[in-house]
């Protein structure tokens, strides 16, 4: 006999991870990490009792951002002793360019916005995106996070005061960005920066992240010519027999590097920009345990 019941709590539970998984990325800022707070609120549904959840949609929600609270202070703790610059780890994004409300939710994804994140607390993080990414009314934003409804606000207040919203989020258009990716192409292979430093402000920076498993810089790098500098001393050698892959990362064009193999992935290379459309950052990923799931499908 079927188990209609548990076909339907599935299939709820099914219609939400998408939003879940979004969520949870973006207050962790690890795919893997994220999936596995997905995975314990799938767990958690399972053993409730349904009947008495009048909206399925806020309860997943809640019991998914409790938990990645939890994982949130557990993973501060292991960046204590973290080999290098930490980075969020990348995804692979796919979003149609004139879908507006995605195009709003990509933007929200870009490493340069998830590292904005880190300067708050979880619960500011939390209470940030609840309300100002996935929309939840300040009413059941404090229900989420067991509090009164005007700390929620204040939550989200000091939260976009410490993050310059609109300065993190802002949107360059795709023709600057394939510019951009054609004349870091020129340097790496052609030893051609003339291309690329025009297309880079005057304070950009390049971080890379190891985790202390691969070679890579481990302070960040800044200023125009130190950053010049370094890619035509040292990425211009080390990068060069790498298959290039232009790629949508985290919201914007990237690029994916690869071996001999297309499960070899080297790095991943997104980037930032300020309002001029100028790039004002670099960020390299090449620890692997941050390229497993770069293949994987989207997360908005």
């Amino acid at each position: 006999m079927t188990d209609t019941k548990g076909v339907r709590s599935t299939a709820i539970f099914e219609e939400a991870r998408p939003r879940l998984l979004g969520l949870a990325y973006r207050i962790l800022g690890s795919r893997a990490d994220a999936e596995d707070a997905v995975q314990d609120t799938f767990v958690k549904w399972q053993e409730a009792d349904q009947r008495v959840i009048e909206s399925p949609a806020a309860w997943l929600t809640t019991a998914c951002t409790r938990r990645c609270l939890d994982l949130l202070k557990a993973a501060h703790r292991k960046r204590v002793d973290y080999v290098g610059a930490w980075l969020p780890e990348p995804i692979h994004t796919a979003s149609e360019d004139n879908a507006e409300e995605k195009l709003a939710l990509t933007s929200s994804l870009t490493t340069a916005f998830l590292l904005m994140l880190e300067r708050l607390t979880p619960k500011e993080r939390a209470a940030y995106l609840l309300h100002e990414i996935f929309g939840q009314p300040y009413e059941e934003v404090a229900e989420t996070l067991d509090m009164q409804e005007a700390a929620a606000r204040k939550l989200v207040s000091r939260a976009k005061t410490n993050i310059g919203v609109e300065k993190s989020r802002h949107q360059t258009p795709r023709e600057r960005q394939d510019e951009l990716l054609s004349a870091f192409h020129a340097a790496i292979h052609g030893g051609n920066i003339s291309s690329l430093s025009s297309l880079l402000s005057a304070d950009v920076r390049l971080t890379a992240d190891g985790g202390g498993k691969v070679a890579t810089v481990l302070g960040v790098l800044s200023g125009k010519n130190t950053v010049l500098a370094f890619i035509a001393d040292r990425l211009t050698e080390y990068w060069a027999h790498y298959v290039w892959e232009i790629a949508e990362i985290n919201g914007g064009r990237g690029i994916v590097l690869r071996g001999e193999t297309e499960n070899d992935i080297a790095a991943s290379v997104s980037f930032g920009y300020d309002g001029d459309g100028n790039v004002n950052d670099i960020f390299i990923v090449r620890n692997p345990d941050k390229l497993t799931h770069l293949g994987d499908a989207a997360v908005h």
